[in-house]
């Protein structure tokens, strides 16, 4: 599902400045694969993930997804590979305040060109799925923490993506809904290839991860 071979990510090359963020990396993750990417903050595994979301490119190196090179791919073909192949579950949420959480989950298929009953099914669909249906019409200034995790995560749902990347994403959760994030995670893995980037100790001890990857000043 994903293959990443010597790739390296330098932001300011050349310059005094210099960063390397990512240093030799290479991986293979397998289809419905989950794997955490574990380090401390400035480890890299944040900036590996944006790679693979196709949000930045490498520098240099190999990287494909789902059988693309996504890193050759122009831009504007790139926003239309993530539509259909990622969801991706920000630290921060991300989301529209003043909307509610059904429009929220609606804004990721607008791309799609699709007609309003089709979008309203599609919504409905992963709000069950989330546990959500009943705040669908609540303002997310006015939700917890741990719905607007829940709204995050039916919204990298809706598109129906075989990849689901989370960037942190137990950071601005208690523990008791960090519990409840990973015990949704566990559910989705069962057809999904998720990766997490985490420092959460909650993560170290589960018994149904494939993999724990740790990256340490931008090496695996």
């Amino acid at each position: 599902m994903i293959k990443i071979n010597n790739l390296n990510k330098i932001f300011n090359p050349n310059k005094k400045n210099e960063f390397y963020a990512l240093k030799d990396i290479s991986i293979d993750i397998k289809k419905n694969e989950l794997v955490v990417l574990k380090g401390v903050s400035g480890s890299g595994k944040s900036t590996l993930l944006s790679i693979i979301a196709s949000f930045l490119k490498p520098t240099n190196g190999f990287i494909e997804v789902n059988g693309e090179q996504i890193a050759k791919l122009p831009d504007h073909h790139i926003s239309n590979f993530r539509l259909k192949n990622i969801g991706f579950i920000f630290q921060s949420f991300n989301l529209f305040e003043q909307l509610t959480v059904k429009e929220n989950i609606a804004v990721s298929l607008i791309p799609l060109g699709i007609n309003q009953d089709q979008i309203d099914q599609k919504v409905s669909k992963v709000l069950k799925l989330i546990n959500i249906s009943h705040k669908k019409d609540e303002k997310v200034f006015n939700l917890s923490g741990g719905e607007k995790q829940r709204t995050a995560i039916a919204r990298a749902l809706v598109n129906e993506p075989n990849i689901i990347l989370c960037d942190e994403p137990t950071a601005n959760l208690d523990y008791d809904n960090s519990l409840i994030f990973i015990d949704i995670i566990k559910e989705l893995s069962i057809d999904k290839t998720i990766i997490i980037a985490t420092h959460d100790p909650l993560f170290e001890n589960l018994d149904f991860f494939n993999r724990i990857i740790s990256m340490q000043n931008g090496k695996i």
